[in-house]
């Protein structure tokens, strides 16, 4: 195979044009491709960043809830009802939702903002610098700032670097705004639903939501003594707990929310089709030029076949085309891609990344593409016929 590769090589180089236009459209598709599952994996990875950091083990939520931007609240003595269990160590609750953020920089710009209220008494949350600051925030007014989310909210980061503690409104819609200081930042990021976020104490959160009432909770957070058998333990909450509420372990509750953005949203099947898509053009545009390519040397192929070559040694040269115009095609697609997600990441702020399962997953993709297309050209190699040369 590998001593015959040199003919299938010196028939694609022989149109160096050609040649160039087909890794140009492999490339394309390759780089569509890597795009469109980057943005996806970016849905899914930034919709559960805050879930992720939680420091729980189980956690209750509405059934009415479909998503962290749609969370319907629940009554808190749900959430000390499972106090009663011994396995349990503490509960907590999590106050979650938008109001509008002014950007101090530009007084009349008003931008929706993410606000996490919880109590500071636990451990709610990992990301860098809330734990440093939590206890500041029993002084009413007092909130942390994500410093990863979007510049239209202000130069927070760097004007808090610069001058420390700052100032601006926030408003609720319902009961007017209310004057607010950043004390410190975290890092959490952004999301397809959610721009910028802000944690504060569960106090603080009641005053700036004063129309919501302390009882009514939107995520239960239980932490649960060492050893526990987390499944055991979720069973026997789900037959003691109404019906009124669900209870999940942290996986389900990723999954809970990963299944919202890929079933219940057009986002999901958006990008899965957009992949679909540049597989459909990739393999059209090889077969082009693999079509084109067998045309051009029906001569040659009929001569080598008058010659005693067998039918399948010229198969084997489309074939052996397939997988270089592949490798061609990919590597400088790869290339592309890498600088674009670095270029995504920095203009969007998600976590969009090259990955090595991913670029092994377009490569076979990739491979397939060509197959495929090398499949449907090798048709015309049935019309070759040793008595049309001579």
């Amino acid at each position: 195979m590998i001593l015959k590769l040199p003919t299938a090589w010196l028939q694609l180089k022989f149109e160096k044009i050609r040649l160039l236009v087909a890794i140009a459209g492999i490339s394309f598709a390759v780089v569509l491709m890597f795009m469109q599952l980057g943005f996806r994996t970016a849905l899914f990875d930034s919709a559960v960043r805050l879930h992720s950091s939680l420091q729980g083990e189980i956690f209750l939520i509405s059934p009415r809830s479909t998503a962290l931007i749609a969370m319907m609240s629940f009554s808190k003595r749900r959430l000390y009802q499972v106090l009663a269990l011994p396995e349990v160590e503490y509960v907590t609750p999590i106050y979650l939702g938008f109001a509008q953020w002014k950007n101090p920089q530009n007084p009349s710009y008003w931008r929706n903002i993410h606000a996490i209220g919880f109590d500071i008494k636990y451990p709610v949350f990992d990301f860098p610098g809330v734990r440093q600051n939590q206890e500041h925030l029993q002084i009413p007014d007092l909130v942390l700032f994500d410093e990863a989310s979007r510049p239209e909210f202000g130069q927070i980061a760097a004007e808090f670097q610069r001058q420390g503690a700052i100032t601006t409104e926030i408003d609720n819609r319902a009961t007017g705004s209310r004057k607010i200081t950043v004390i410190g930042l975290f890092k959490l990021g952004t999301s397809f639903g959610v721009d910028g976020n802000i944690i504060t104490s569960h106090l603080n959160f009641l005053r700036i939501f004063s129309q919501r009432s302390q009882g009514e909770i939107d995520l239960g957070l239980i932490k649960v003594k060492p050893g526990t058998n987390i499944n055991k333990l979720k069973k026997s909450l789900r037959e003691y707990l109404p019906n009124d509420v669900n209870v999940l372990s942290k996986q389900e509750l990723l999954d809970f929310e990963k299944r919202y953005w890929m079933t219940s949203t057009a986002i999901g099947f958006i990008f899965d089709l957009g992949v679909g898509m540049g597989l459909v053009v990739g393999i059209v545009f090889v077969y082009q030029i693999l079509y084109t390519n067998v045309s051009d040397h029906l001569a040659e192929f009929a001569t080598l076949k008058a010659i005693g070559y067998k039918h399948r040694y010229l198969l084997s040269v489309v074939f052996q085309e397939a997988i270089i115009l592949a490798i061609l095609g990919y590597i400088p697609g790869f290339l592309i891609a890498s600088v674009l997600y670095k270029l995504a990441k920095t203009a969007t702020l998600l976590p969009i990344a090259m990955e090595n399962n991913r670029s092994l997953f377009i490569l076979m993709l990739t491979f397939f593409m060509c197959f495929i297309s090398g499949a449907i050209a090798m048709r015309k190699l049935k019309a070759v016929d040793p008595s049309d040369v001579f």
